[in-house]
């Protein structure tokens, strides 16, 4: 006889191992399915009761325990150290309390394979929606400095060495162009895994005459049902998918962690954090540290070393299900949470980082930054490019001896290493001057800046009304037209 808890014990006499009975159980970690699980015996009893297992009477007594029980949990929560040996059967054993043998019943053709399957994807859009909130969070704060600095020059880098100079607002917004291709990357993994496994068995299809488009609706599975049911209780790609999209995204975090750590450093000095995201020293009493930041650089590894796994969980299994799958919940859902307090945390260390205006504009016209504009004005006057590169080099050479700037060149020496110009170098190296000729889309002229500001704004506005889906109903994190067609 199986004992309590297990919903596989018929063929069974003796018990477990208590050392493997404790290892095998994943309460503590798929727990919180729970509400999602409740959903899907709901779908799963209304399916059965269409095709005539159930009576319209006893659909609503399971309809009321289940009522019942989401409202128990709600209000006290769902237990992570009961008997049972997953959520599939706490819920039952929950049910089975209020509703009798009635909840016995509700696992007729089904399996908890295509079962674990569909409340992963239901549960999944509810942290795919923290994600999305979380990056809109950090967008909007980046789109925020762009506005106030849009206008701001700073020193550019590439190799971590000055190359050129940007403004405040523009390096803001290349963060932003970052974090938009998540969003977009999460949208398009949601619209893959938004079809129904449910009713797919353990691997065989069910044999009940369930409507399994009927069934996809209720649940509001926009794709209808899968079309495989082998691959609908083995695939997992959708949530290495998933982590992808979460690697990527705190890999642009960990980026924007980068730039914002050097900028607080003593040697850059751009910018300073609030105390509200810095910490001190327990020794050293001048110390402020940009932990806020850090700590996102941190974690980046945790969400890259999740992706690994669940990669190298699934890449040897053979069709169709196989325990090993029951760890990717595991994997998956710490990952994902990490990202979202990520998205928050850097929004946060955002909004407290105060970038020193006027020593940033100081940098931006130290040390050389405008060189390549100065063998565009070369190139104007006629000396192709290749030659005007040189030019400047030994012009760079020459004001480093003297311990000057392009524009602060002696004009002998001006006359010397620049025959071909004539005009104020100090005017036309400014880096305001500078900035103002990058006014191409793209650029870091302020005026660019300004324009990308104004479209980010008005997309983040589109983004946080819905995206123009018309259905009120619709649970589909982010829904918008594009992707569902059911606005």
């Amino acid at each position: 006889m199986s004992q309590p808890g297990q919903m596989w014990g018929g063929r069974f006499q003796g018990g477990l191992d208590p050392v493997f009975e404790a290892f095998q159980k994943s309460l503590t970690i798929d727990h919180e399915l729970a509400f999602a699980d409740l959903e899907t015996n709901l779908a799963w009893t209304q399916a059965l009761a269409r095709a005539g297992v159930f009576t319209e009477a006893e659909f609503e007594r399971v309809r009321e325990a289940i009522d019942q029980l989401a409202e128990h949990w709600a209000a006290h929560g769902v237990p992570r150290d009961d008997a049972a040996e997953d959520v599939h059967s706490l819920v039952e054993k929950e049910l089975i309390a209020r509703c009798g043998d009635l909840a016995k019943r509700i696992h007729t053709g089904r399996s908890r394979n295509d079962q674990v399957a569909t409340d992963l994807r239901l549960h999944l859009r509810v942290l795919m929606a923290d994600l999305l909130e979380g990056l809109h969070d950090v967008l909007a704060a980046l789109v925020e400095q762009a506005k106030r600095h849009a206008d701001a020059p700073m020193p550019g880098y590439t190799h971590l060495q000055r190359a050129q100079p940007i403004t405040i607002g523009h390096h803001a917004l290349a963060h932003c162009e970052a974090l938009g291709r998540d969003r977009e990357r999460l949208l398009d993994a949601w619209r893959r895994m938004d079809e129904c496994p449910l009713g797919s068995g353990a691997l065989a299809g069910t044999a009940l005459p369930i409507d399994r488009d009927e069934l996809a609706a209720e649940l509001d599975f926009h794709r209808g049902p899968s079309h495989n049911s082998i691959d609908a209780t083995a695939a997992r790609d959708h949530l290495c998918e998933l982590l992808f999209v979460a690697a990527m995204t705190m890999t642009h975090l960990s980026r924007l962690a980068e730039d914002y750590v050097f900028f607080a450093s003593q040697e850059a000095r751009l910018l300073r954090f609030d105390d509200a995201v810095s910490t001190g020293s327990s020794l050293m009493p001048q110390k402020r540290n940009p932990d806020a930041m850090e700590l996102v650089r941190g974690k980046a590894g945790l969400v890259h070393g999740a992706l690994a796994a669940m990669l190298a969980t699934v890449k040897g299994l053979p069709l169709a299900y196989n325990r090993d799958l029951q760890v990717d919940k595991q994997i998956l859902l710490p990952a994902l949470r990490e990202t979202s307090a990520c998205l928050r945390v850097a929004a946060l260390a955002v909004r407290h980082a105060h970038f020193d205006v006027a020593r940033c504009a100081a940098e931006a016209e130290r040390g050389y930054l405008n060189a390549t504009d100065l063998a565009d004005l070369l190139v104007a006057a006629g000396v192709p490019f290749r030659d005007a590169h040189g030019l400047v080099g030994a012009a760079v050479n020459r004001a480093v001896e003297l311990g000057v700037e392009l524009q602060d060149l002696p004009a002998a020496e001006q006359q010397r290493l620049l025959p071909q110009l004539r005009g104020d170098l100090r005017v036309q190296l400014a880096a305001r001057a500078v900035l103002d000729r990058r006014n191409t889309v793209g650029g870091t002229a302020p005026s660019r800046v300004r324009a990308e500001v104004e479209r980010w704004q008005q997309q983040l506005a589109e983004w946080l009304s819905g995206g123009g889906c018309d259905d009120p109903d619709c649970e589909t994190p982010d829904c918008d037209d594009e992707a569902h067609h059911h606005g």
